[in-house]
């Protein structure tokens, strides 16, 4: 996959988006890497979690996050699903599977139903450990704070917004890849 093919395809007009995506997803690919290579263990596709990971928030040129120079009209949480919507059509099924499923720690049927949240009405939880790296990696950086690396207590309270259940499933991926 060239990821910057297709990021210049959707990313032509807003160049003060186009550096908060590059730049979020650069420091997620970089720490997705990291325990990628921490990791041997786990066999792990180093070229996919890359790809992944820097191709994880394609989707939030089409939502409305003026904070983050983003004007589109969707809300902000149903990035994910847009970007895989994206990357299916471009015949990347296996990084569309990141992009919806890296939202807080995965968001469960039952979340989206019980908050009546706009996004499709399955489960959107990272299943393998390349998408669980990086969801876990994408936690420890935001879009409005560049360049500035969350601790693993202030990764842990951002999902808190997301439930309790949200939190443990941040817990467990700690405990698989370490804080």
């Amino acid at each position: 996959m060239n990821y910057q093919k297709i990021i210049d395809k959707y990313y032509k007009e807003n160049d003060a988006l186009r550096n908060v995506l590059l730049v979020h997803s650069h420091s997620v690919a970089l720490k997705a890497l990291a325990i990628v290579d921490a990791h041997p263990e786990l066999h792990l596709d180093r070229r996919f979690v890359e790809e992944a990971a820097m191709i994880h928030d394609i989707g939030i040129f089409r939502c409305n996050a003026p904070g983050i120079h983003c004007h589109g009209t969707e809300p902000y949480i149903c990035h994910g699903p847009i970007g895989a919507e994206i990357l299916r059509a471009e015949g990347f099924p296996e990084h569309a599977r990141v992009c919806e499923r890296h939202t807080g720690s995965g968001i469960t049927l039952a979340t989206i139903l019980e908050r009546n949240l706009p996004l499709p009405h399955m489960d959107l939880l990272p299943e393998t450990l390349e998408e669980k790296v990086v969801c876990y990696a994408d936690k420890f950086f935001s879009k409005t704070k560049l360049h500035i690396e969350k601790t693993y207590e202030q990764a842990e309270h951002s999902l808190e917004k997301f439930g309790a259940d949200s939190v443990e499933r941040f817990r467990a991926l700690a405990d698989l890849f370490g804080r």
